[in-house]
């Protein structure tokens, strides 16, 4: 999808997106965040696409939507030898159900074969260099095209980096963390008012929400559209809010809902909104897409026993999501594809300075993240800044100073000074 640059006169070419996921849709996405690239569109031609397996490009396809309705209510934090057992057995038969009602496209939905798709779009598109805006996985698919075509760097932006050194348990390790980090400084924001659900101070409301989110294991909220609020779903809602600091206001208005009213209506469409859920019970292809790439990437599959294993690391990082997010590690166990390597090499020697920006605040891509992928690029290469602020991808938060950092970059070709640090 492409929507022309306003001012002709000032056209610099086409500015390709990728707003993450994996999984995630530039096609449906693009009209709606077109606004705040207002500035960029003066001048570029705004271009979104749908990755391989994503949406209109052959899509994945796993289970129906009543099929995953269950699937994401199931518990997937398994307490007992049967609950995990029940666990395993529902991850194999998504594996399976993926394998059967879209094979011919799993084996072909790498981050490799998505870059080389994009110096095909730069032909098309009749671009002599690729100027592009990666977000959060979209770092890692521009910095995968760096490394590929070097010469056909561009300007590139990549926001809210993803570190492609780091294996699935340091990074999602890390991810924990950084999902803590967010939700203590939620809850310190919160804790300012009398009627903060999560009580008057960060220490309280961890207590609060882990001791809560147990008790909700046993059982579940009732909602308005009669499904049930499960802990999971709820820990995904929680931490979905926190990917913007615009939903904070929700994420209290949910939390005293579900805790002092026993409701799970507000939670519950936050968990939706991150799975692409719809009113009428139709899930997008998002989630399917997300396991399909990264069980393709790498061929590393952590086990049953090895979460198990690592399940105090977890609880130690986040008393509220450390359990949850451990478990997700073993989504590529089962699956029907092997990956391609242990680690993305993403340096490119000879490519034009690609800015790699990172916020304080971000929850799913901690900031540390922006100075390795940056170093990952090369020297020469990579050049990291940083904001102090809340939420995933730096340039939407409106800080005028990042904001003007990554336009003049893109407008005029003015790269900032490596390290250089946005309050």
């Amino acid at each position: 999808m492409r929507t022309k640059a306003l001012d002709h006169d000032r056209r610099l070419g086409s500015l390709i997106f990728n707003f993450g996921g994996p999984g995630a849709s530039g096609v449906s996405l693009m009209p709606s965040v077109a606004e705040e690239f207002d500035r960029l569109h003066h001048s570029y031609d705004l271009v979104g696409f749908d990755p391989r397996g994503v949406g209109a490009s052959q899509g994945i396809k796993c289970l129906n939507g009543a099929e995953l309705d269950r699937y994401f209510a199931r518990d997937t934090t398994p307490d007992t030898t049967e609950e995990r057992a029940y666990n395993a057995g529902q991850r194999k038969r998504y594996a399976a159900a993926c394998q059967k009602n879209s094979a011919d496209v799993l084996p072909h939905v790498d981050t490799e074969s998505s870059a080389r798709d994009i110096d095909l779009m730069r032909e098309v598109l009749g671009d002599r260099k690729t100027s592009y805006f990666g977000i959060s996985y979209g770092t890692l698919l521009g910095a995968e095209y760096a490394h590929l075509f070097p010469d056909k760097v561009g300007r590139i932006v990549l926001d809210g980096a993803v570190d492609p050194a780091l294996g699935r348990i340091a990074a999602d390790l890390q991810q924990t963390k950084g999902f803590q980090l967010a939700l203590n400084h939620w809850m310190k924001r919160c804790s300012t008012s009398k009627d903060c659900p999560t009580g008057q101070s960060v220490t309280a409301g961890n207590r609060v929400l882990a001791s809560w989110l147990r008790a909700l294991d046993a059982g579940g909220l009732p909602t308005s559209s009669g499904r049930k609020l499960t802990a999971d779903q709820a820990t995904l809602g929680i931490a979905t809010a926190l990917y913007s600091e615009q939903l904070w206001a929700v994420l209290t208005k949910g939390l005293d809902q579900a805790i002092r009213l026993g409701r799970g209506d507000i939670l519950l469409a936050l968990s939706d909104l991150y799975n692409e859920r719809d009113a009428k019970g139709r899930y997008s292809t998002r989630q399917a897409a997300n396991s399909a790439v990264t069980c393709s990437d790498t061929v590393e599959r952590v086990s049953d026993e090895r979460i198990t294993e690592l399940l105090p690391k977890f609880r130690a990082a986040s008393p509220v999501f450390g359990e949850y997010v451990a478990w997700t590690m073993g989504a590529c166990t089962d699956w029907p594809v092997r990956g391609k390597s242990e680690r993305l090499n993403v340096r490119a020697p000879g490519a034009d300075p690609v800015l790699v920006v990172g916020a304080t605040g971000d929850p799913a891509t901690p900031f540390a993240n922006a100075q390795r992928l940056a170093r990952a690029l090369g020297k020469d290469v990579g050049v990291e800044i940083g904001v102090r602020g809340e939420g995933h991808g730096a340039y939407a938060t409106g800080n005028a100073c990042v904001t003007r950092l990554v336009d003049d970059y893109l407008l005029r070709d003015i790269v900032p000074s490596r390290g250089t640090f946005c309050e």
